[in-house]
């Protein structure tokens, strides 16, 4: 399994509503608004580097009010 965390910028006004919708996305584990230069902080898993970058392109990205994300896989040293 691939763990990553999801940076997320989301227009004015649109982190709440943004982190809620993010939450029932098959394959989040826990998303959550925030201060600081980034809105939303998603934890997410899938089976591999593919399906994780399926999951960011086609549904978190999709959601409306997102601006920019960034991706940040799990390593484990």
């Amino acid at each position: 399994m691939v763990t990553a965390y999801i940076l997320i910028q989301t227009e004015v006004g649109k982190a709440a509503q943004v982190a809620k919708e993010i939450a029932e996305i098959k394959g989040v584990q826990q998303a959550e608004d925030v201060t600081g230069p980034y809105d939303v902080i998603v934890r997410a898993e899938a089976r591999n580097v593919d399906d994780l970058g399926k999951l960011v392109v086609a549904r978190v990205q999709a959601v409306d009010g997102i601006t920019r994300t960034l991706t940040c896989p799990v390593v484990h040293l």
